[in-house]
């Protein structure tokens, strides 16, 4: 079974994503097919060696599942504020991995969450700085800062807007009306994506490996940790 979940508070404005919990997946799928998740996993081989990861917003919960299935030695403390959503990663853990003791749950707002163990030597955040504001992917990544080893290593996928082009006309009209979507269904306020990439840049990350699918409308990236 999987190590019980730990509460914390979490404020009553965070968007409530627990009555898309069974049906998330079908959403993807429905909108965009496998390419959501064939994003998720595609620098999962980056993984292997992590021996401590912390799992930010992921959902349902399939990219958890499949490091923990991938990867035996790995420790996952994974944080959501949607208590259905990690019921659901929870599950799909022992399911998918057949062994989810090696998974901590913490049902958190992660704009106020602090981590309460130290030397994460890997962070996912898949599909989720998107839902923050400049502001408050800064603040995430002061209060994890000091709970990272000095190597340690960031996987990003996310939503993107290409530079120039036709491309960029309809990824700009399709993330907004994503944000609609999810703001009726969720109570999400974020209107556009944060400039992530400045933020990890100015906390001593570089951005070691991209690959953009969908014509640039969405990204996976790795960020390696080099402030030594």
């Amino acid at each position: 079974m999987a190590a019980p979940e730990t509460a914390s508070s979490s404020s009553s404005t965070a968007p409530n994503f627990d009555p898309l919990a069974r049906i998330y997946r079908w959403m993807e799928y429905l909108s965009f097919g496998p390419m959501l998740e064939r994003c998720r996993f595609h620098f999962l081989a980056e993984c292997v060696d992590a021996r401590r990861a912390l799992v930010l917003g992921d959902g349902d919960g399939r990219f958890t599942a499949r490091l923990l299935a991938t990867n035996r030695d790995v420790q996952i403390d994974a944080v959501d504020s949607s208590a259905a959503m990690l019921a659901e990663l929870r599950r799909r853990a022992q399911q998918t991995a057949g062994d989810a003791a090696r998974l901590q749950t913490v049902n958190a707002d992660l704009r106020s969450y602090s981590p309460a163990r130290s030397e994460y030597d890997l962070v996912i955040s898949h599909f989720f700085l998107d839902c923050l504001t400049d502001d408050e992917v800064a603040d995430l990544i002061e209060r994890i800062l000091p709970h990272l080893t000095p190597d340690a290593t960031w996987l990003v996928s996310e939503f993107a807007i290409p530079e120039k082009g036709w491309r960029r006309f309809g990824a700009r009209l399709l993330v907004r009306f994503l944000y609609f979507a999810f703001n009726k269904m969720t109570r999400l306020h974020v209107r556009q994506i944060p400039d992530y990439s400045r933020v990890l840049a100015g906390n001593c990350f570089r951005r070691r490996e991209c690959t953009r699918l969908l014509g640039g409308l969405l990204v996976s990236e790795v960020w390696q940790r080099t402030d030594l």
